[in-house]
């Protein structure tokens, strides 16, 4: 009797330990207070108009470095170290203008390239750069996502005809059109546990099933917004999903079941995207319209994206 009391308190003291490393894995939460008084406070992160109004796109480095498009002026990529100082990283080639930046499990920086219907790649350690995909049948590259098999899946929108596709491009560069939409595709994102893949068109957010080969099925509504349109996501591990809400000036924090948690007010009133980096993943950095420069706040968990470079 008193072995099996021994061996159930054992048993309890292991899966507690177990818990809180996989809360610490996920969590933003400090054990000091002062810390948590600035969780969904945002703040200026590079001076007003350092980007264009163009800028978009940000994604993070493993060493904490922060990437944008249209630093200056259009058709380049601008780096912003962890304190907040803008440069230009790279120019692109001939005619390009890029929009969503992700970075592949090799490192390498892919870059959705709406103006010449590319998605290009940068290799970070000599800033090479060169079509990873091109398919003229894609209207204009807008956002990326990308799971842990580095396949890419694009948002295409139609601006004329208020319409959008996706896209999935293979690591061999092989493009794929995997959905059609009767609204302007935009934000995409994969959940954590790559199941799903999340689609923003205009005020409505959709939910697909996403299968192990990379197809997707089953497309329902997750959230509907009463006004303003939505833009770039991302995820954070638990799955919620923090919407950029261009033209509101916040960004939303949606479960993945649909329920608005949070909108984390502004500086800036046009968000175009976010991204997950800074200590932990635990800070999310917004490229903003109208402002021409980024903003970041801290959250209370940490990010997809952040995780995956790991």
């Amino acid at each position: 009797m008193k072995l099996v009391k021994i061996k159930r308190s054992l048993l309890i003291v292991f899966f507690s330990a177990l818990a809180t490393l996989l809360l610490v894995g996920v969590s933003c939460i400090s054990t000091r207070r002062s810390e948590n008084k600035n969780l969904f406070k945002s703040a200026q992160f590079t001076p007003p108009n350092s980007f264009t109004h163009g800028v978009e796109g940000p994604a993070v480095d493993q060493s904490g470095n922060v990437y944008a498009v249209n630093f200056s002026r259009e058709g380049t990529i601008g780096i912003i170290t962890p304190s907040g100082e803008p440069s230009l990283f790279v120019q692109l080639p001939d005619s390009s203008i890029g929009n969503g930046i992700r970075f592949d499990s090799h490192g390498n920086m892919l870059i959705a390239d709406y103006k010449m219907h590319n998605v290009l790649k940068v290799e970070m350690k000599n800033k090479k750069i060169s079509v990873y995909a091109h398919g003229l049948a894609m209207t204009q590259p807008n956002d990326l996502a990308i799971d842990s098999k580095d396949r890419v899946y694009a948002s295409d929108p139609n601006f004329k005809l208020n319409t959008g596709r996706l896209w999935r491009v293979d690591p061999d560069g092989s493009i794929t059109l995997i959905d059609s939409l009767s609204s302007i595709a935009n934000g995409i994102e994969v959940s954590p546990d790559e199941k799903r893949l999340y689609v923003g068109a205009g005020r409505q957010v959709f939910s697909y099933d996403l299968s192990s080969g990379g197809e997707l099925s089953n497309r329902k509504l997750l959230i509907e917004f009463p006004d303003f349109s939505t833009d770039g996501m991302r995820c954070d591990l638990k799955g919620n999903l923090y919407i950029a809400r261009i033209g509101k000036g916040v960004i939303a924090k949606v479960s993945p079941g649909g329920q608005l948690l949070k909108e984390i007010e502004l500086i800036g009133k046009k968000p175009t995207n976010v991204a997950f980096g800074g200590k932990k993943g635990c800070t999310v950095y917004v490229t903003l319209m109208d402002r021409g420069n980024l903003e970041s706040f801290h959250v209370d968990v940490a990010g997809r994206e952040w995780k995956m470079e790991k």
